[in-house]
């Protein structure tokens, strides 16, 4: 609920702090002194445009503040954004609301911290209804109406629109993306054939994991034959003598054979150890020594072989220069383009899936939508019926409503049905739109009747987590009406906070709290002052407010009209 607001350089308001009831608060006052301002500042709080024009004359800067009391749970949200939120006692925890208005710029801030306003509806708009000029433009929209056949509804069809919308929202995205699909159908195929074909390209040539490094090294080894032979038995002559001259000298191992056997001779371990180490440098020579006798037992020239080579690299060069930098880049390409073609060729597969689950999905959802729409049927009926009963005792005896159901050609996230609200104020009338058949005052008081019905939904317990604001909802009325519409709002408020400004008596008689707006002129510039009145200040505010002055039989006719108002 709405437990402070404070106003500072709005309109013609210079400050007002009030603190409304939880139950039914009103604000009257001269016509001219401000009292639309209470109305405009709880707007900018939901995150309203701002208008310039609303800061007061002489100053730069206008602010609206509210002090808001919720259950815990309504204000978790809140804290996601860094909001500073205070506990309260059962259960209940308090945020502060601030609007702040500057000509170029407009800041909304919740609990500290700042909010874009668009989010900012979102978080609180909900817990204000504000029915002013604004309200009846949305009540005369489709949209708005259904809201509120819905809320009347309730249980019975909370069930159904969250099973439909499941279906509706799923099949909504499964659309999408099989239109994604259709509309990739050409670019898929082109892919396909691009990939297909490079993938037959390196099929036929089937190269081998770094074959053309391979291929590489022995080309350059064949081409070499001649003067890798040379190098080759000049190092094994080196090692190991000439075998072919029979010489046993000038070769490496048989002076070191004879740098051993000298050291040997000896008994000394130093020379000893270092003969060891020959001998092990003997037996490394040894080795390297038949590596090279191998070596050039393998080399010989083979013109056939480096022609078949020299044709294979040619077959893989060809590879190279469109799918990599080398054979084993080569390969990698291919079995990513593997991987591609079982990707698009799943598409197809994807596409047949979808289309069947969509099927489905429509299915369901025009069964839940036949059913959503028997339910409003139901409670649509209900609903005119309650509210008639509630205007005929607004002076409306021969007022009739009727919630008129239409199938529109596509589903909709709500079902398939739009709602108009049908109307005739006088018996023998046609039922039209209530937006074009109701009068001003006809239309204050269908929405007032529709608030109390809808709030009689409730467990009839007080929570005030719900705040109505009305604006001109006493338009064209008067006298017994006015009391029946100050009754009503007085129902209404046993389960909501319920602000109201109004210019009539019988409606102000009803609040359980009562604040005056006054103005003062100095030629200037006008000022205007909100102050709680109680006692005699209640009694003179009344009566003047009913065209009387201050005499003791205004007074007292305002004295019975609390009377009345206190007796129900």
């Amino acid at each position: 609920m709405l437990n402070e607001l404070r106003i500072k350089n709005l309109g013609v308001i210079e400050e007002a702090v009030i603190a409304p009831h939880a139950g039914f608060t009103v604000v009257t006052g001269e016509t001219g002194a401000g009292k639309t301002m209470i109305v405009n500042g709880l707007s900018l709080l939901t995150g309203e445009k701002a208008d310039p024009k609303l800061i007061r004359s002489g100053t730069s800067r206008a602010l609206v503040e509210a002090e808001w009391i919720q259950p815990g749970t309504a204000l978790e949200p809140l804290e996601e954004f860094g909001a500073e939120v205070e506990p309260l006692s059962e259960g209940t925890a308090a945020v502060l609301i601030t609007r702040q208005l500057e000509a170029s710029r407009s800041k909304l801030l919740i609990g500290g911290a700042t909010i874009p306003l668009n989010q900012g509806v979102g978080l609180i708009g909900d817990w204000v209804t504000i029915h002013g000029q604004s309200e009846q433009v949305r009540l005369a929209r489709p949209q708005r109406q259904r809201q509120m056949l819905d809320a009347w509804a309730g249980a019975d069809l909370d069930d159904l629109l969250a099973r439909y919308q499941q279906a509706y929202f799923e099949k909504r995205d499964l659309d999408a993306e099989l239109l994604e699909l259709t509309k990739q159908s050409a670019t898929r195929l082109h892919e396909l054939d691009m990939l297909r074909y490079g993938l037959a390209d390196i099929a036929k040539v089937d190269p081998q994991p770094g074959e053309d490094q391979q291929l590489a090294l022995e080309a350059k080894r064949l081409q070499s034959v001649d003067e890798l032979q040379v190098a080759a038995r000049a190092a094994a002559v080196a090692l190991s003598g000439d075998v072919d001259s029979f010489a046993d000298a000038g070769n490496a191992l048989n002076l070191i054979e004879g740098a051993r056997k000298a050291l040997g001779k000896v008994d000394d371990p130093v020379l000893l150890e270092l003969s060891a180490r020959l001998g092990e440098a003997s037996v490394g020579l040894t080795d390297i020594s038949m590596a090279l006798a191998s070596y050039l037992d393998s080399l010989e020239a083979d013109p056939i072989r480096l022609e078949w080579i020299a044709s294979r690299r040619s077959e893989l060069q060809q590879l190279t220069r469109k799918y990599g930098d080398n054979i084993d880049a080569v390969l990698a390409w291919a079995d990513s383009a593997m991987q591609r073609v079982f990707e698009l060729d799943s598409s197809d597969d994807r596409a047949a899936q979808i289309k069947e689950r969509i099927a489905a999905l429509d299915a369901t959802a025009n069964e839940l939508a036949a059913q959503i729409s028997k339910v409003r049927q139901t409670c649509g009926a209900q609903l005119a019926e309650l509210v008639g009963t509630e205007l005929a005792v607004l002076a409306m005896p021969a007022a009739r409503l009727e919630f008129e159901l239409t199938q529109l050609p596509q589903l909709n996230p709500w079902g398939r049905d739009q709602v108009q609200i049908m109307f005739a104020a006088n018996s023998g009338s046609e039922l039209g739109a209530l937006a074009k058949f109701a009068s001003g005052g006809e239309l204050s008081r269908v929405r007032l009747a529709l608030e109390v019905v809808l709030a009689s939904r409730n467990d009839h317990e007080s929570s005030y987590e719900q705040v109505f604001v009305f604006d001109e909802i006493d338009a064209g009325v008067g006298g017994a009406v006015a009391l029946e519409i100050g009754r009503r709002l007085k129902r209404l408020a046993q389960s909501a906070q319920v602000i109201v400004v109004t210019h009539l008596a019988q409606v102000a008689a009803f609040a359980d709290r009562h604040f005056f707006v006054s103005k003062a002129d100095d030629q200037q510039v006008t000022k205007s002052q909100v102050n709680e009145v109680t006692g005699a200040d209640r009694l003179d505010v009344l009566a003047q407010m009913m065209g009387g002055l201050d005499s003791a039989s205004a007074i007292a006719h305002a004295q019975d009209l609390l009377q009345t108002a206190l007796s129900g």
